[in-house]
Parts: structure tokens; sequence; C-alpha cells
């Protein structure tokens, strides 16, 4: 088994549901994304170049995306920063948190520049 789909199954409820989900709609929205087991997280790359990652922290499910400079300014108002410099995430509390729409547009957009650097300067 997958170390990192080996993580995932050893969540504690709910938020082993929640990681499944997310782990379902990244799959299917991005066939193409390998789930591989870094920093000790799911994260998912396409060609090497992360996408995203999920973690357990506290009391939610922190989806990260290393490309947020580069999103756009639309999904401002359901990212996370946290005082970090780089990455921008999704925080789900419940599977109910979850809206599958914007998700999934969310990972469109980070689909479509991840050969973009993390940092806006990049080229």
């Amino acid at each position: 088994m997958n170390p990192a789909e080996a993580h995932i199954l050893k969540q504690v409820e709910p938020y082993k549901s929640i990681y499944l989900h997310l782990q379902v709609l990244i799959e299917h929205t991005l066939p193409e994304a390998d789930l591989l087991y870094k920093w000790r997280l799911p994260c998912y790359y396409i060609d090497k170049r992360p996408i995203c990652y999920i973690n357990q922290s506290k009391d939610y499910v922190d989806v990260g995306f290393w490309h947020s400079a580069h999103l756009s300014k639309k999904w401002d108002a359901y990212l996370v920063t946290e005082k970090r410099k780089v990455v921008k995430s999704l925080r789900y509390k419940t599977l109910d948190d979850i809206d599958d729409s914007i998700f999934i547009s969310i990972l469109k957009d980070v689909e479509g520049i991840k050969q973009k650097g993390f940092y806006k300067k990049d080229v």
C-alpha cells in the first residue's frame, strides 16, 4: 500500500472521511496527479510539480496549495494564509464544510498554473 494511502486510512473520524472525500475529488479532477508521501503528509504531484498536500491539524483538515500566489483573487475569500509566505489552504472541520464545486474549481486553477514558481515574482 502507498504510504500516503496508509496515512489517510489511519486517521480518526471525522478526519478520515474528509481525507477520503478530498482524495476522490482530487483524483477525479486531476487523474494524472500522483499521490506521494512527502514530509509525512499525503501530497499530490503532476509531472514532479507539487499541486497540494492534505494535513490534519488541530480540529480541521488543511489542503495546502504551494502555487497560491498565482491563483485567481476570487478564491481569496475561501483560502487561509495564516501568516504563511507561500502556502494558502482550504480548511474543513466536517464533510459538510466541503463545497465540491469550489474545491474542484481551485484544483483546476492550480493545474493551470503548476508550471509557475511558488512566488509571484517567479516566471
